[in-house]
């Protein structure tokens, strides 16, 4: 079979009714244009479904990895499928909030499936009183703390490198996997 073809699928445009009349009642041309509309209707196929490509929860499995791509994601292997596709719908979110704490706890969430607990070492806050003491400590460091589902084991070194993306590049960190 040729590559690019796909058994069963019909064009829905097929070329040899578009043919002169000369050529309508002629066999040997209706089965040679027909060669042309096996090879075409994938494409065709394709083209009429565009915006599915294009949804991450819609997407074909193979065309996620692209797809991730374009919103400047490498996807992790390990990952279900559900995981990675949810990763890349929320991409655009998670990126105008990273090195926050909410896109911290939102990506560990889509990669382990459960709630974090995130203790961070800074804060704001305001005063009328000149020369307050500020919040937090002033010791900088992030602790993210996970309870593992025993169902769905979490690779510690794989959420120590997410959270190394996730995080400002000057906070050290720490990750607690409990059980």
């Amino acid at each position: 079979m040729a590559r690019g073809m796909v058994p069963g699928l019909i064009s829905p445009h097929p070329l040899g009714p578009t043919l002169p009349g000369l050529y309508q009642d002629e066999d040997f041309t209706q089965r040679f244009v027909g060669a042309f509309d096996d090879v075409l209707a994938p494409v065709i196929a394709t083209l009429d479904n565009l915006h599915a490509y294009l949804d991450p929860q819609l997407a074909p499995v193979d065309f996620l990895e692209w797809l991730a791509s374009w919103v400047g994601l490498e996807l992790d292997e390990s990952w279900s499928e559900a995981r990675q596709r949810a990763l890349v719908a929320r991409a655009v979110e998670l990126y105008g909030r990273q090195g926050t704490v909410t896109g911290l706890r939102a990506l560990v969430r889509i990669y382990t499936g459960v709630d974090a607990e995130i203790e961070e070492s800074g804060g704001v806050s305001w005063s009328s009183t000149p020369a307050s003491d500020p919040p937090g400590s002033s010791e900088p460091h992030l602790t993210v703390r996970v309870v593992q589902d025993p169902k769905n084991p979490v690779d510690v070194g794989r959420l120590d490198a997410l959270v190394t993306a996730a995080k400002p590049a000057h906070l050290p960190h720490t990750v607690e996997v409990l059980a």
